[in-house]
């Protein structure tokens, strides 16, 4: 394909081998009137506001300069200096993203730091766990709270000093303020010698421990250098950046603005919506949180964000709930849904189906578009796989969707689909100067259904995979094919431990962590993802999990959406009680919800259809210990809080009520 040869030809200055305060240091002097950070006020108690920053209008944004930025950055470099932080020492950062996560990673960095992540709901023994293990010697937390959860585990801890981002009281000569941190640099820093900071690191130091999020056992802290995250900037820069052959095709550059809500914990957000943007000279505004993006996105208006799948769930189940304020917007709404579905599925529409999408797009797609901002021009979404029914839904009405995958260790990026030729149900084929094998051993024998070829591990490398685990020797060697990290092998690739299939075209599709796919008792493999992704716009459905593992067929458990079944209810006549869990045990409830179980499964082989399913009134979360930072299922907690309803799945054997055995 003629754009893959451009992007791996293409030149330009931002493609370079530096360090990451280095190429924060150009971009930031090339552009320095130019806007870079955007945060929100009314929500937190900034101790540099308003000294050091102007203080933001509550509910609304301010701006910081890259100038301002710099300045911000440098003084903080030479406060942490000043209280203790020497070169290749970790650094935590405890905080949720906004503005001062951004700036502390930037200053650790320049000061020669290594900063090792910690998410922000982390409870007192995982902090300790993740300081404690990082062996860091200082800490940047968000607030009182999460500082008294550093307090709780100090005694086990090496701790030299601890900063907080907010205004708090606390007498102690080893706890600052960022604000008191900035006053100290701002007094003691020289040029020079920040130069010198900055020269003295090599591409090959150790830049952060990321430690995963933890699906299952204790998170690892993944080490990944200057060299691992910085060609990843590059080869993520040849697929998105301003190339000359991009034309109108949306790109990431100084003139985007990019709205932050994921965790800056998480690789992910960290190297797509921080290192990349202000590579390039970018803005970008941090929302107020997850369940504020609507009304950020229209404030904010920008032109990209970086989404997981379950966020385009909560926007499509945003724009529905705002159509129901009649029966009318409604069935305008449900109609322009299919009609989007539709114009995006034929590869050629025909006149009458471009007329429906131009009727549609003047009803229902241009509000949306505009809801959320009006200025979008494409959406990332990693850390899970999309459902191709919701990819196809919001490129109908106009959206450039961009699906990707990544791992931590790969700093995180492997491969995403172009602007050039978006695939819905891939994710995309490898980044530029990334290689992948498959490993077909590790498919139980039978294979996978529907796969175009067979089914493996993925296999990478390439200058974005990692140097190994911190202090688990044993398990990166057994990350790795022929031998463990630094033997210099040429035939050394990263084990993922994820299913894909490598189609023929050079797209990937992703099927499931190899150690969830089911093996059923019959001998049948299932690849629960898939099954549970086709649920994604289903309005009476919240969340599916699928398990069988072992099993004679496949099971779910099911969190119906209450306030789309109240709806239906209404319109259908239906009496339902106010409790949740007496909602879930109603008659005609379960008897809707088989109509929806039994649509889906229409789409799949026999052997993965669900044969049973038990409702389930709470939502997974991430409170809950159910749902990792970002997102994703916990499985091993869920099917031990629910092994009593999944116990009586197969004890009773209904499957003839769903899959009409």
């Amino acid at each position: 394909m003629a754009w893959e040869q451009t992007e791996r030809a293409f030149e330009h200055e931002l493609l370079r081998e530096e360090t990451l305060p280095r190429a924060f240091e150009r971009s930031a002097a090339q552009r320095p009137a130019e806007t870079a950070q955007m945060y929100k006020g009314g929500i937190y108690d900034r101790s540099l506001a308003p000294g050091v920053v102007p203080e933001a209008p509550a509910g609304d944004y301010a701006e910081l300069t890259y100038g301002e930025m710099r300045e911000t950055v440098h003084n903080l470099t030479a406060g942490f200096r000043d209280v203790g932080l020497s070169a290749g020492d970790r650094v935590g950062i405890f905080a949720d993203t906004r503005m001062e996560w951004a700036l502390s990673d930037w200053a650790t960095l320049a000061a020669g730091g290594v900063v090792t992540t910690v998410y922000e709901g982390s409870s007192p023994s995982q902090v300790q766990y993740l300081l404690g293990d990082s062996g860091a010697t200082g800490v940047v937390v968000e607030n009182g709270d999460l500082l008294e959860r550093v307090f709780e585990v100090e005694d086990a801890l090496n701790l030299q000093f601890v900063v907080v981002m907010d205004e708090v009281d606390v007498d102690r000569d080893d706890v600052y303020t960022l604000a008191e941190i900035h006053d100290l640099g701002a007094g003691a820093f020289d040029r020079e010698t920040y130069e010198s900071w900055i020269d003295d690191l090599d591409y090959d130091d150790l830049a952060t421990l990321v430690y995963t999020s933890g699906t299952t056992g204790r998170p690892k802290g993944v080490k990944l250098t200057h060299r691992n995250v910085r060609s990843n900037l590059n080869q993520s820069f040849r697929r998105f950046g301003p190339r000359p052959d991009k034309g109108d095709l949306p790109v990431v550059d100084e003139d985007s603005t990019l709205l932050s809500y994921l965790p800056l914990a998480h690789i992910l957000e960290r190297t797509a919506g921080h290192f990349l943007p202000f590579g390039v000279g970018a803005t970008v505004a941090y929302a107020e949180s997850p369940d504020t993006l609507q009304e950020d996105l229209q404030t904010v208006q920008p032109t990209g964000m970086v989404n997981v799948p379950r966020i385009f769930e909560r926007i499509y189940d945003g724009m529905r709930e705002q159509a129901s304020e009649s029966a009318l917007k409604l069935r305008i709404f449900e109609w322009a849904m299919d009609v989007a579905r539709e114009y995006h599925r034929t590869d050629r529409p025909g006149p009458v189906t471009r007329l429906k999408h131009r009727l549609a797009d003047l009803l229902v797609y241009r509000q949306i578009r505009e809801g959320m901002g009006g200025n979008v021009e494409f959406l990332n979404s990693g850390g899970g796989t999309l459902s191709e029914d919701v990819a196809r839904l919001f490129q109908g009405m106009g959206f450039t969707i961009l699906e990707g995958y990544g791992m931590t260790e790969a700093s995180p990026v492997v491969t995403a689909n172009p602007a050039e030729n978006p695939k819905p149900g891939t994710i995309g084929p490898p980044l530029p100067g990334i290689e992948v094998d498959v490993d077909v051993t590790v498919v139980p024998e039978g294979g996978l259904a529907g796969t175009l070829g067979e089914a493996g591990e993925l296999l990478v490398r390439g200058e974005n995979v990692f140097e190994g685990y911190w202090n688990k020797p044993g398990e990166t060697e057994a990350a790795f094919t022929n031998g463990p990290a630094g033997d210099g092998g040429d035939d050394r690739w990263f084990r993922t431990g994820d299913v894909v299939t490598i189609r023929p075209d050079g797209y990937l599709v992703f099927h499931e962590r190899a150690k969830q796919l089911m093996v059923l008792s019959t001998g049948k493999n299932v690849a629960p993802g898939p099954i549970e992704e086709a649920f994604a716009d289903e309005d009476l459905i919240e969340q599916v999990m699928v398990v069988g593992d072992d099993r004679k067929f496949v099971a779910a458990l099911v969190v119906p959406n209450v306030r789309e079944l109240r709806q239906w209810a209404e319109r259908a006549g239906v009496d339902l009680p106010d409790d949740p869990g007496a909602v879930c045990e109603n008659d005609r409830v379960r008897a809707r919800v088989e109509e929806v179980v039994a649509a889906v499964n229409a789409h799949f082989e026999s052997h993965e259809q669900i044969g049973d399913f038990r409702l389930i009134p709470e939502e997974f979360t991430e409170d809950d210990d159910l749902l990792t930072p970002t997102l994703k299922k916990k499985r091993r907690n869920i099917r031990e809080r629910y092994a009593e309803e999944i116990e009586s799945i197969y004890a009773t054997d209904s499957r003839e009520t769903v899959a009409g055995e």
